[in-house]
């Protein structure tokens, strides 16, 4: 019979652990993210739109509430997050947490990591609170006619 001291069980226990929560934390393909050109981009969860086709519209600049924010795909099927602080712009930003990766969720004004507690300004990507340690990766974007496109 093998028996295994304290350490060796803790350690198969953390690798398990680690593994189920990197599934959780995923979110598949890294984004590519762009600060070149004007307004940042978030990323964003869940099948809130589909995938622009290249040089096609990401969303429409009518399905952003001024003030608020939404979940969008890029052109390489990204996930963004998008926020629109006056009737006229838009900032576009990864949607991916810059703590674990986990996918951060469109709330109003502000953008909320769902695993961990990390808030960020919708309008900046900057990060308010929790343990996210650097702001939201920018996305490049920029309105054309009635249409959010990536600059």
């Amino acid at each position: 019979m093998t028996t295994l001291d304290r350490r060796a069980l803790l350690r198969a226990a953390c690798a398990g652990c680690a593994a189920v929560g990197l599934a959780a934390c995923g979110g598949g393909s890294s984004p590519s993210t762009s600060a070149a050109g004007g307004s940042p981009a978030a990323g964003s969860a869940g099948p809130a739109s589909p995938s622009a086709a290249a040089g096609g519209a990401i969303a429409k600049l009518a399905d952003i509430p001024v003030g608020g924010s939404k979940a969008a795909r890029g052109p390489n099927g990204e996930k963004l997050l998008l926020s629109r602080p006056t009737a006229t712009t838009v900032a576009a930003f990864s949607a991916i947490c810059t703590h674990q990766q986990c996918i951060v969720e469109p709330d109003g004004k502000q953008l909320a990591c769902p695993c961990h507690g990390s808030v960020y300004d919708a309008f900046t990507g900057k990060n308010i609170s929790g343990p996210a340690p650097s702001p939201l990766h920018p996305f490049a974007v920029k309105v054309s006619g009635g249409d959010v496109v990536a600059a």
